[in-house]
């Protein structure tokens, strides 16, 4: 089953910074909207961030606008998060997520960030 496949979550101090990776396992992924979603303990999952195939849009969920920024190398067929002056409230287990036929129907298998205040 074609999976993409997330890096870079941990454990990291309110105010610090992480950048999470997510490569694909194809160059067609270079042709989609890519996003990043989280799920928190006990909370429904809920979008972070979106990237045309172009990186030339992208799209922030109000909650991190002004700290994360989304960025994709399609070289490396792999999108990036990079996520500034996290907050406890960051904590989550992070997907990255590509829309190949209108809707996100291809998913990682996340990975977690945990922010300690």
């Amino acid at each position: 089953q074609v999976q993409l496949v997330e890096s870079g979550g941990g454990l990291v101090q309110a105010g610090g910074s992480l950048r999470l990776s997510c490569v694909a396992p194809r160059r067609t992924f270079s042709l989609y909207e890519m996003g990043w979603f989280r799920q928190a303990p006990g909370k429904e999952r809920e979008f972070v961030a979106a990237a045309s195939w172009t990186g030339g849009n992208t799209y922030y969920a109000d909650s991190v606008k002004g700290r994360f920024t989304i960025s994709r190398d399609n070289a490396k067929i792999t999108v990036y998060l990079q996520m500034n002056s996290l907050k406890p409230e960051d904590t989550a287990v992070y997907y990255c997520a590509a829309k190949s036929r209108g809707e996100y129907d291809v998913w990682g298998q996340g990975t977690q960030v945990t922010v300690s205040s």
